[in-house]
């Protein structure tokens, strides 16, 4: 299985409802990534940190997942200034950096770090099978959920397989090289791993029908919701309508 060691703690964050948390921060997310005032995108960052600590992660799983999300980050930083129209800040030779593209790409990293942060501290603290629970019973259309739910299920197994066909690639001598022959080995793993996991899906579709699969996934677990789910939700939507406020009322 894909590991969640995020899901695994005591905090408050771990005991609070899923349903809150999925509704909280869908409104959060929702906010801040159309939001364009600096002073709110600043304060939802460190609203996000602020979750972040509550929910007691470890800094270097979260730093590693920070890394990943900035990759694409540091792309913009490097293009929007110089293609982006707009006041000169600096002239490089025969490029220059404009400062609504700096602007720009600050405010892409301020939402997409604020956001991550937020899903982590949120989402990232829930069991992955208690989250599609907790959507159905957000009125989730059901195979959105089942999509979910057997995507994360069966991705390792994806994995899994890519490797057992590489590992034999490699024992019959295959070398990769920029040639045809490299090509058109790689163009048949993709095959014959699609290939496999279609036949794999027929035959657990096939095994869940005889198990008297009808559509719907149960759960043992019931969700309720308690003192401390309605204090966290009163308070993100309080720290939510101030965003809204800053950025719609004070720009204006």
């Amino acid at each position: 299985m894909v590991e969640e060691e995020f899901s695994e703690g005591t905090s408050f964050i771990h005991g609070l409802d899923p349903r809150i948390k999925i509704v909280v921060t869908l409104l959060f997310s929702v906010v801040v990534a159309v939001s364009c005032n600096f002073s709110a995108l600043t304060t939802a960052l460190f609203l996000s940190i602020f979750l972040v600590a509550s929910a007691r992660l470890s800094i270097s799983h979260v730093g590693k997942r920070l890394l990943l999300a900035n990759g694409l980050i540091v792309f913009l930083w490097v293009f929007l200034p110089l293609t982006y129209n707009g006041e000169t800040l600096l002239v490089l030779g025969p490029l220059s950096l404009s400062r609504e593209g700096v602007i720009y790409a600050l405010r892409i990293t301020l939402k997409c770090n604020t956001i991550v942060l937020a899903m982590m501290a949120t989402l990232s603290t829930t069991p992955v099978f208690n989250l599609g629970h907790a959507m159905r019973e957000l009125y989730v259309p059901g195979k959105i959920v089942h999509l979910f739910l057997f995507t994360y299920r069966y991705i390792h197994v994806i994995f899994q397989e890519y490797m057992r066909l590489t590992n034999a690639m490699k024992v019959r001598g295959f070398v990769p090289r920029s040639d045809m022959h490299t090509y058109r080995s790689y163009a048949y793993l993709v095959g014959m791993l699609l290939v496999r996991s279609y036949d794999r899906a027929e035959r657990i579709h096939r095994a869940m029908l005889l198990r008297g699969f009808n559509g719907r996934y149960y759960s043992l677990n019931r969700f309720s919701v308690g003192r401390g789910d309605i204090l966290y939700l009163s308070g993100m939507l309080i720290a939510i309508l101030g965003l809204v406020w800053m950025q719609w009322v004070l720009t204006i």
